[in-house]
């Protein structure tokens, strides 16, 4: 059975300017990759080291009636802004994609008690991060055009409501060169007004998994993640870049009554592209889904510098997962979210 060394919480996944690689049941203090002493073969001043690092925060939640996702990079050279909404009784859909230009503010170095404000005409996206208080809350609101009706969204995170505990971790790409990543499964309350509708999310029937991330990723970067929640657990899963994936990834399952298995890495694979089924499995025999998209969006430009290829379906998951007890858990038509990105940057 597959296992990982969770190490104890400390302040920062960089230490004396080398990067830590590891797993952690915490978020750290702060997270600030300036501080890796000579990431590059050659040394960069701090600006270009800093346009180097990539980061953004990503929010999925469901209950039995709506899917919503809402994601914010920073790109350094732009900001991407996207918002999804799906009405799974009725098919009604919300989506909305934003660029802008050129870099503006950083997304927090902290979770512990930060914010970050995202707006241009007609859009805002708030995120304040409050983790000595136990939340996460996060405001949306986008006007109406001829296109879509308006939006406006106010949602907790309830992050101690399940009493499962998060997973942060720190990868490496190389010896100076890592990603940070912090995941977290919680109950999530809120308020959704889509085009005039009301829509209350309970936090007894919603659950919702908030992902941060900062890092050196590389020039062509590739990432692929399979994120589902349910009321009983909740999964994220990846396959990208990073080296000795074995001895640490960010692939983790979350149980009610506070339990949260680290996995194995996966292989994931579309034999027949990316709107068929995806296959999720490891040799460790903890991972075995299928992922079969419904409802397809993507993002998509190519510019001289600079190409983006973002594509995140919603689907069903089917399979298995086992938790480090030894215990199965089937996975049976749960809606749940791929997502797919090529970064060339």
């Amino acid at each position: 059975m597959y296992s990982r060394e969770i190490l104890t919480p400390c302040r920062t996944p960089v230490e004396n300017g080398t990067p830590i690689p590891g797993t952690w049941n915490e978020a750290f203090d702060e997270v600030d990759l300036l501080e890796v002493r000579r990431p590059f073969s050659v040394p960069l001043p701090r600006g270009l080291r800093d346009l180097r690092i990539k980061e953004w925060e990503t929010f999925a939640l469901q209950d039995d009636h709506i899917y919503l996702r809402a994601f914010l990079a920073n790109i350094k050279y732009y900001h991407i802004a996207q918002v999804d909404l799906y009405d799974k009784e009725s098919g009604e859909r919300l989506q909305f994609n934003k660029v802008m230009p050129f870099g503006g503010r950083h997304l927090p170095r902290s979770l512990w008690n930060s914010s970050v404000n995202s707006s241009s005409y007609g859009f805002l996206f708030r995120i304040h991060s409050w983790l000595d208080a136990g939340t996460i809350k996060m405001d949306l609101d986008i006007e109406a055009n001829p296109r879509r009706p308006s939006f406006t969204a106010h949602l907790e995170y309830r992050l101690n409501s399940l009493k499962i505990p998060p997973m942060a971790v720190n990868l490496p790409f190389s010896d100076r060169r890592c990603m940070y990543a912090y995941k977290t499964f919680a109950a999530v309350h809120g308020d959704m007004v889509f085009g005039g509708r009301h829509i209350v999310l309970d936090p007894a029937k919603t659950r919702g998994i908030f992902r941060d991330y900062k890092g050196y990723f590389p020039y062509r970067m590739h990432s692929t993640w399979c994120n589902a929640e349910t009321l009983r657990f909740g999964f994220s899963i990846a396959e990208n870049q990073t080296k000795e994936t074995f001895k640490n990834n960010e692939n983790v399952l979350w149980q009610e009554g506070g339990r949260m298995t680290p996995l194995p890495p996966v292989r994931i694979t579309m034999a027949d592209g990316i709107e068929k089924d995806w296959m999720i499995q490891d040799v460790e025999g903890m991972v075995d889904l299928t992922f079969t998209p419904q409802e397809h969006v993507r993002s998509a430009f190519n510019l001289f510098l600079t190409r983006w290829e973002y594509d995140t379906p919603l689907g069903f998951y089917n399979g298995m997962l086992v938790n480090s007890e030894g215990e199965q858990i089937p996975v049976r038509n749960l809606w749940g979210l791929g997502e797919k990105l090529y970064l060339r940057v």
